[in-house]
């Protein structure tokens, strides 16, 4: 497994305030972590149980945010919690209720994203949404309307989730026709779990696979889209490609906090609740450190963006 960096602080004063956070009873027993495990599992479980009752549509909705949240759990137990044991951890997040990764391939791409010198830069970031420019050069028109229609962000949640859900699928097929079989078994088991999972939700819960697969989980990898939307930019000093959203209270909770991404990157250890904590105790120098990088809500990147690439997809090949 990948280690995580060596965390970054903006100073020393910030670094004793978390040292001290990391004593206290919040910090220790991680009880928000374990209470968000069981709503998001219990809330997905009794939502199917109830389906009928539900109706079709409220219940999808449900779904639909039940696996949002869900991918957001992965990523708070990749990074350290609820407890200090990654095997433990990952007990939570290894089913596949949101479908289309396995855990250990998200887990090991992030935590090299977790690279700042890196980020944005195609080849380099696991998450970059940036095409290099001679790859650029070789796109037919086809793909390249594809690439502008992503950045727009009614684009990104139509056809993100396609675009990275084949990139992954073709890549695990040429890894082993590249003599590369260390990923196989991972990948074997997820998709036998997937067909498992599927299978019991059709015979115990009427769910057909299909309709799971498109109404509930590509729209769900859909929600998820919207934090990652506009959330790293290519930028000379690679702390200033890092944003910070002052998000409303329900993106706050489905993305974890996660919206403000600088700290999050600052502090990766840190747990999601106490985010807000760190960020308002240095909020003018969080916003110097990003250069600005300050965005207030996604409405309004909706509202500007919906239809207008917000940047190009070529990446203007900023020096690391």
């Amino acid at each position: 497994m990948l280690k995580q960096r060596p965390s970054e602080y903006i100073d020393a004063r910030q670094r004793g305030e978390v040292a001290a956070e990391r004593s206290r009873t919040l910090w220790l027993g991680e009880w928000p972590t374990w209470m968000l495990i069981a709503v998001i599992h219990g809330g997905w479980l009794l939502t199917l149980a109830y389906w009928r009752e539900i109706g079709t549509v409220p219940a999808t909705l449900l779904m639909i945010w039940w696996c949002a949240w869900y991918m957001s759990l992965q990523h708070e137990l990749i990074h350290g919690h609820p407890t200090r044991w990654p095997a433990v951890n990952r007990l939570f997040g290894y089913l596949p209720l949101a479908v289309w990764y396995p855990y250990g391939l998200y887990r090991d791409s992030h935590l090299r994203h977790h690279n700042d010198f890196h980020l944005t830069m195609p080849a380099l970031d696991t998450e970059s949404n940036y095409v290099a420019p001679a790859r650029w050069a070789r796109m037919n028109k086809p793909l390249r309307a594809l690439h502008w229609f992503n950045k727009t962000f009614w684009g990104r949640m139509l056809v993100g989730p396609a675009l990275a859900v084949t990139g992954a699928w073709i890549e695990a097929v040429r890894e082993p026709l590249r003599g590369d079989w260390r990923n196989v078994p991972m990948w074997l088991t997820h998709v036998a779990m997937l067909a498992a999972m599927l299978w019991w939700v059709r015979s115990a819960f009427g769910v057909e696979p299909l309709y799971y697969l498109l109404a509930i989980s590509y729209p769900a990898q859909s929600l998820a889209m919207v934090r990652s939307y506009y959330e790293h930019r290519p930028a000379a000093d690679h702390k200033q490609r890092i944003v910070l959203n002052e998000a409303g209270f329900v993106w706050r909770v489905l993305f974890l906090n996660n919206n403000l991404h600088l700290v999050h990157h600052d502090l990766p250890s840190v747990p999601w609740y106490l985010l807000p904590r760190v960020y308002k105790a240095r909020r003018l120098a969080y916003n110097t450190r990003s250069g600005g990088f300050h965005v207030q809500g996604y409405g309004r990147l909706i509202r500007r963006f919906g239809f207008g690439a917000i940047d190009a997809p070529v990446h203007p090949h900023m020096p690391d």
